[in-house]
């Protein structure tokens, strides 16, 4: 009974290496295929015209709201006090206004994080197709994203297939 045991052991374990032996892997390095798409850094480029024209509309208020408050200050002595709860009340909303405005463009679910979405998307997806069509036809189990892959200390240059991505996308290295 123990050798049949000790047999059945052996054959389950010997199965299970040669298994875990076979399977395949591969990584990219979803930066460097990233900075060699074209689409992918007009798309940056327009991302960053976008952002810099609203943190500029944001800074005018912010600079408006100043403005207000030192002219505020300089005229503090010639105004009721009726007169300085309104202007009081004016500068707050007009710094009220750009914070909102802030967290319309740049916020968590701001215009400039559902524009990037929208710009990006498309192109991730396109990767991400190929990388599916190359692992099919190759056989890879497992492909890792060396960007993004913390863990990663060393990966040998012959199971990245990043520039097979790139030729798959049309861009030829």
């Amino acid at each position: 009974m123990k050798r049949v045991f000790l047999i059945l052991s052996m054959v389950l374990f010997c199965s299970v290496a040669t298994t875990t032996m076979a399977q395949k892997f591969a990584l990219i390095d979803m930066e460097y295929i990233l900075k060699n798409i074209p689409a992918y850094e007009m798309t940056n480029e327009q991302l960053s015209q976008l952002s810099e024209k609203w943190q500029g509309e944001v800074e005018k208020l912010q600079q408006d709201a100043q403005n207000m408050y030192k002219s505020y200050q300089s005229d503090l002595v010639f105004l009721s006090a009726e007169m300085k709860t309104k202007r009081e009340e004016e500068i707050v909303k007009k710094e009220q206004e750009a914070q909102e405005l802030k967290r319309k463009y740049f916020g968590a679910e701001g215009e400039l994080y559902k524009k990037r979405e929208s710009l990006m998307k498309p192109i991730q997806d396109e990767i991400y197709e190929a990388v599916k069509i190359i692992s099919e036809d190759k056989g890879y189990q497992v492909i890792v994203d060396r960007a993004s892959a913390m863990s990663v200390i060393y990966a040998s240059p012959k199971i990245d297939i990043s520039n097979e991505v790139l030729m798959k996308l049309g861009y030829s290295k």
